[in-house]
């Protein structure tokens, strides 16, 4: 069997998380079995387009290194399609035409709702004679047309969650063409999975619901039906789903703030899955060649941003400095940064192991590259007092001054010349190297001082000394 996958977004704005899952699983499995990965746009609700929604959809998939073998399919551009199977629907009596207005529907939804009814269609016109339909169509009345849903029960098997049984009296007569003449996601979905050879449909649980629509459809055309699996949800820390409303659900956010492609693929993959159990990094080859539907949790999986920070930290440290360097330069122009490329390389250098995102690199480079006003008591260590911080800065200075520029080349040589002047001195670590590393980078936190000094070289070291020495006068 030649295995097809598809990923089916609806042009409504940037891709979410879960879609990103969704695509990516749909690749996996496509290139694990060497079959074919499809990407279809779902626009039939007209009501809900972005623009530049579809442009912004493929861009994101190829940067993410998941372009599809075949698409985009615009189902927009197959509504003939999409009418020739309504026609044989009704020419076989498994639809039927619905003339009733959105108010006599809206009575009929509240009606239900007051006497706790299932909500559903009522029928009222399946009864209709070929004569009032004939004349209704002739002045052309505005009309949809529904599935007629048979007796009995649809059973399934789900690859993650096993076999799913639902009674046909649940479904509802869905609406498969709309007074627009567009098509609804049930209709179209079934027609284009079957006219593009779709093997295997992997999306949200959210649709466990409509697979009997689905499948009364598949068997109503003739269709093979294919293998479903249907993803658990992506849940916020508090177990509710993930949305806006508690941080960044968008792909492109992430990108935005400096996560690597690389790290969002993996920890996206690990949201309900986990290859091996025994690690958390993989590579995309290394997740084609593990992947298994069967192992995905049936259970809803947590958006962990602490995860996600350690695992861009982890795959950031992989990176050269001058692989640093370049992804960096995006995230230094949108913030205005310029910057000497040698400034920037030691930058890079000193900040590495603690980076979590890109654009804390822009930030530490904006950082370093000006003066930070701040609070002479951040000059004092927690045992020593004024004059003790000043006595340091002034010796310090005159240590850093008298140094051979050769010494600033190296991190080792800078730590050697400021820890001689510790021992000789027979001074405690904190009372030295506290106020002179408040000096140089004007914060609480930050990297030692050594690095710093290397960092900043000679002249800007002895610039800022001399900046908290005014402080503590």
């Amino acid at each position: 069997m030649n295995v097809v996958t598809r990923f089916a977004p609806s042009p409504t704005g940037y891709l979410h998380v879960g879609g990103l899952r969704t695509a990516l699983y749909s690749y996996l499995f496509a290139k694990q079995q060497k079959g074919t990965f499809i990407l279809r746009i779902e626009d039939t609700d007209q009501t809900r387009l972005v623009p530049g929604a579809v442009e912004a959809l493929i861009t994101t998939l190829t940067t993410m290194g998941l372009p599809p073998d075949k698409g985009p399919f615009i189902q927009s551009e197959r509504l003939a399609l999409y009418r020739e199977h309504t026609q044989r629907l009704l020419d076989h009596g498994h639809a039927y035409y619905c003339f009733c207005s959105k108010e006599r529907l809206l009575v009929l939804r509240e009606e239900q709702q007051a006497t706790k009814s299932p909500m559903k269609y009522d029928r009222a016109c399946l009864h209709l004679s070929k004569e009032d339909i004939d004349q209704k169509l002739a002045e052309n009345v505005p009309h949809v047309v529904r599935l007629l849903v048979p007796e009995g029960k649809t059973t399934f098997t789900d690859e993650i969650r096993g076999e799913i049984t639902i009674e046909n009296k649940e479904v509802d007569d869905q609406v498969l063409l709309k007074t627009d003449g567009f098509p609804t996601y049930h209709l179209a979905v079934v027609v284009d999975d079957n006219d593009m050879a779709v093997t295997h449909i992997i999306r949200g649980d959210e649709w466990i619901s409509s697979v009997p629509k689905h499948i009364i459809l598949y068997n109503m055309f003739g269709f093979p039906i294919p293998k479903f699996a249907h993803l658990p949800l992506i849940l916020n820390p508090d177990k509710s789903k993930l949305s806006k409303r508690q941080g960044d659900v968008a792909v492109e956010d992430y990108l935005a703030k400096g996560f690597l492609k690389e790290a969002l693929i993996n920890f996206v993959a690990l949201l309900g899955f986990n290859p091996t159990a025994d690690r958390e990094i993989y590579t995309l080859e290394e997740l084609i060649a593990f992947f298994d539907l069967s192992k995905i949790n049936k259970s809803g999986a947590v958006f962990d941003h602490d995860k996600l920070n350690w695992m861009n930290g982890m795959y950031l440290r992989t990176k050269t400095t001058q692989e640093l360097i370049e992804l960096s330069k995006p995230f230094l122009k949108t913030s205005n940064v310029i910057i000497d490329d040698a400034f920037f390389a030691r930058i890079v250098e000193i900040e590495k192991e603690r980076l979590v995102t890109l654009q804390e690199l822009a930030d530490r480079a904006q950082e370093y590259s000006q003066t930070i006003a701040y609070d002479a008591s951040l000059l004092i260590w927690k045992k020593a007092d004024t004059e003790d911080a000043k006595m340091h800065l002034i010796a310090l200075k005159s240590v850093i001054a008298n140094l051979d520029e050769s010494v600033f080349s190296d991190r080792a040589l800078v730590e050697t010349a400021i820890k001689k002047y510790i021992e000789e001195g027979s001074f405690q670590n904190g009372n030295v190297l506290w106020p002179l590393r408040a000096a140089l980078s004007n914060k609480e936190k930050s990297p030692n001082p050594f690095e710093l000094i290397w960092m900043f070289g000679k002249d800007e070291s002895l610039k800022r000394i001399d900046q908290a020495l005014s402080l503590l006068k």
